[in-house]
């Protein structure tokens, strides 16, 4: 998938918007990260992760901890084709979810 359709695809999140912090594009809910893309470093990006699922995706090819983010909880992905366009898809949404998941009852009915 090439950077562009990726912005496309996490932008057609309900309550998805886009901005830059950190010299990264980020894309956000409630102005909660749940994607945040370093453009200059080959397009790897950082997304969160269910705890139980962290092991198993730390040890594939192209995917360890996230730098400065919650141990256990965020994965950086060296690119964007490290995961098939599904499962990049798949990973996006549960990472919105459990941002998502964090936020007051009321915020999260707005997009459920």
């Amino acid at each position: 998938m090439d950077i562009e359709s990726f912005r496309e695809y996490c932008l057609s999140l309900p309550g998805t918007t886009e901005g830059m912090k950190w010299e990264h594009l980020c894309f956000m809910i409630e102005e909660k990260i749940f994607v945040i893309v370093a453009i200059d470093e080959g397009n790897s990006f950082s997304i969160k992760c269910n705890p139980d699922d962290f092991d198993g995706l730390t040890a594939r090819a192209g995917i360890a901890q996230a730098f400065h983010m919650a141990k256990r909880q965020w994965i950086q992905i060296a690119n964007l084709n490290v995961l098939n366009h599904n499962e990049l898809k798949t990973r996006v949404a549960d990472s919105r979810a459990l941002v998502l998941a964090k936020l007051p009852k009321k915020t999260q009915a707005r997009y459920l």
